[in-house]
C-alpha cells in the first residue's frame, strides 16, 4: 500500500522536477550549507563558553598575553661612588640594596669593602628616587657613604650600636660623650630598643635617634 502511494507521488512530482531541476538543486545545496554553518557556529560558541568558564577569575594572571613588564612596577635608583658602572638604574620595586649594586656592576677594586660590610644594609628595600653611595678607600665615610631614600629615612646611613666609635655615637641627637660611653659599655645589642630596656638612654632621646641607629 505504502509502496503504491510513494510511486504515485514520484510520478506526480517528476514533471515538476524535470521543469525546475536547476533551482531545486541550488535551493537544496543552499540549505545544506546553511545547516552546516549553524552547526559550526553553535559548536564554536559552546567551546568559547567552556574556555571562559574554566579560566574563571584566573584568566588575567594565567594568560600568556599578559607580559611580566605589564604587572611589574619599577623604581629609579642612583648608584654612585666606588662601583664599576655608576649611574641611574631602573629596577623592580621589590629590589634591595644588593640588587642595586649588582645593576651597577658591583663594587670597584678601590671600594671600602670593610665599611660596606659594617655599615651598608644590603637587605634594605630600594624606594623610588633613592641614592646609593659606596665610599672609596680612605674617604671620609662618616658623611659620604650609604643608601638614602626620599621617603624611607630608615634606609639611610645608620650608626651601628655594636661597632660605632665614641665619636660617631656623639653625633646622634641628644647623645653626648658620657652617653656614648654608656652605649659602648652596654654592648652587644640584639635590638635598638635595648638602649631603653637597659636604661642607657631615656625614651625621649630614643625617639630622636631610633631612625638613625642599627645593630647590624
Amino acid at each position: 500500500f505504502w509502496g503504491m502511494e510513494t510511486q504515485q507521488l514520484i510520478e506526480n512530482l517528476s514533471p515538476i522536477f524535470r521543469k525546475y531541476w536547476l533551482p531545486i538543486i541550488f535551493v537544496s545545496f543552499g540549505m545544506i550549507l546553511l545547516s552546516y554553518g549553524l552547526i559550526s557556529l553553535l559548536g564554536s560558541a559552546n567551546s568559547s563558553r567552556d574556555i571562559v568558564f574554566e579560566k574563571g577569575n584566573d584568566e588575567l594572571s594565567n594568560s600568556p598575553t599578559v607580559s611580566a613588564k605589564t604587572i611589574t612596577k619599577e623604581v629609579l635608583v642612583d648608584v654612585e661612588g666606588a662601583v664599576v658602572s655608576p649611574g641611574v638604574y631602573r629596577i623592580a620595586s621589590s629590589s634591595r640594596v644588593k640588587d642595586a649594586l649588582i645593576s651597577a656592576g658591583g663594587l670597584s677594586k678601590n671600594a671600602d669593602r670593610e665599611w660596606v660590610a659594617k655599615n651598608l644594609n644590603l637587605a634594605a628595600k630600594i624606594i623610588d628616587a633613592g641614592k646609593l653611595y659606596v665610599p672609596f678607600l680612605g674617604e671620609n665615610t662618616r658623611s659620604s657613604g650609604g643608601y638614602s631614600g626620599s621617603v624611607n629615612p630608615g634606609a639611610s646611613v645608620l650608626v651601628n650600636l655594636n661597632t660605632a666609635s665614641e665619636g660617631e655615637l656623639d653625633t646622634l641627637p641628644g647623645v653626648g660623650l658620657v652617653t656614648a660611653g654608656k652605649i659602648i659599655e652596654g654592648r652587644p645589642y640584639q635590638t635598638v630598643d635595648e638602649l631603653v630596656s637597659k636604661k642607657i638612654i631615656p625614651s625621649r632621646v630614643f625617639e630622636k635617634i631610633k631612625e638613625k641607629i642599627s645593630v647590624y
